[in-house]
């Protein structure tokens, strides 16, 4: 996520006297020592980041700069930048994700092998617009340079015969929420870029995920709630998200419920769809990121950030000294155990997202280069 100070999650009082209805015209373990001992460079196979991207920023730690060397039984994949989160396709063989700053890519990575390869932005692009479905896209991104894409949140849809749908929230040329088709037919997946929904001016996308009944909600920081998204309607506040700190998001499996990560308020809101709207609240000891639900819903994993000391965060941040934090929550009683807990580690610091892949626990991060892997703590 974009880790700004908790203010930057407040209300935009301004943004608060829109209408709650936008419509859009159609034609317009404490200290987890126990865990193997292997790491793994990403094999880049499409055109990287440039050169001079790779340089450190303030607060990121630098591409390249930290050798790719386990940190006891904590497994890497390397050479990424700020993989804030993490989409498993169905068949938990391959990982996407994300890429949140400047050279940032979506890459598709090998569960076995733990070795990573460009997705997109690449020299050849598949694109198939669905004007249809996604009225108010202008067309396909421009961008001037490959570096100018920047992927957020990310949230995969399973679809029918291997062929699934992927939403990303894009930071770059425009704010939106940018769909593409996956298709894992073949030996290795692939994307076809197929629509979008621009953001409205009042928008600050961070996460997003589908929806059972068509379209996708996403949560908004710079009105502190969360937007659903619909062909027929546009964009619309959904009811009772206001107030809720919103970063990472997550969905029921049966639809009807929205988890929401209150990152700058360390808690966690379990939000009904249907009315009467039903509001559940529960803090968890630290900022949680985002939250992923197992595959087969019986657990959220929620990733995120304590100080160095791994307290909560109550003064001037350091945020390449933050701890990771997983914890579990049970989404129906919404009892919370934190199962991880670890200092930064060069090169991949606080955790911005945690799923289980088979045995193992994966672990995304704004700030890092590279995604984290270990066995899942019990």
């Amino acid at each position: 996520m974009r880790h700004e100070p908790a203010e930057r999650h407040g209300v935009n009082r301004i943004a608060l006297a829109w209408r709650d209805v936008v419509r859009i015209p159609t034609l317009t373990l404490l200290g987890f020592s126990a865990l193997f001992a292997l790491g793994c460079r990403a094999a880049e196979t499409a055109p990287g980041p440039a050169q001079e991207s790779r340089r450190a920023e303030p607060d990121y730690a630098a591409v390249g700069a930290t050798p790719c060397k386990p940190s006891g039984e904590i497994r890497f994949v390397c050479d990424l930048i700020s993989p804030e989160d993490l989409a498993v396709l169905p068949g938990a063989e391959w990982v996407i994700t994300s890429g949140n700053r400047e050279g940032g890519r979506l890459h598709l990575v090998s569960v076995r092998n733990k070795t990573a390869t460009v997705l997109f932005p690449t020299s050849s692009r598949n694109e198939r617009f669905d004007a249809t479905t996604y009225p108010t896209c202008p067309g396909p991104l421009q961008l001037k340079t490959p570096d100018a894409f920047r992927a957020h949140g990310l949230y995969l849809k399973p679809g029918q015969n291997a062929v699934h749908t992927l939403y990303v929230v894009h930071h770059g040329p425009r704010e939106s929420i940018e769909v593409f088709e996956v298709d894992a037919r073949g030996t290795s997946p692939s994307l076809t870029w197929i629509g979008c929904a621009p953001a409205l001016s009042i928008h600050n996308f961070n996460s997003v995920v589908a929806l059972p009944e068509g379209g996708f909600a996403a949560t908004n920081g710079g009105t502190n709630d969360v937007w659903q998204y619909h062909t027929d309607t546009g964009w619309r506040r959904v009811p009772g998200s206001e107030g809720t700190a919103p970063n990472g998001l997550e969905i029921s499996k049966d639809g009807r419920w929205l988890y929401i990560a209150g990152w700058a308020e360390e808690k966690l809101t379990r939000l009904s769809r249907a009315e009467p709207i039903q509001k559940d609240v529960v803090k968890l000891g630290f900022r949680p990121d985002n939250v992923r639900m197992s595959s087969d819903g019986s657990v959220i994993f929620a990733a995120g950030h304590t100080d160095k000391n791994g307290r909560s965060i109550s003064g001037p941040r350091e945020p390449l000294k933050e701890t990771s934090n997983v914890a579990r929550i049970d989404p129906q009683t919404l009892e919370v155990r934190r199962i991880f807990q670890h200092p930064a580690m060069d090169g991949f610091v606080a955790s911005t997202t945690a799923i289980q892949i088979g045995n193992e626990m994966w672990l995304g991060s704004q700030r890092g280069e590279r995604v984290a892997y270990f066995p899942a703590p019990k």
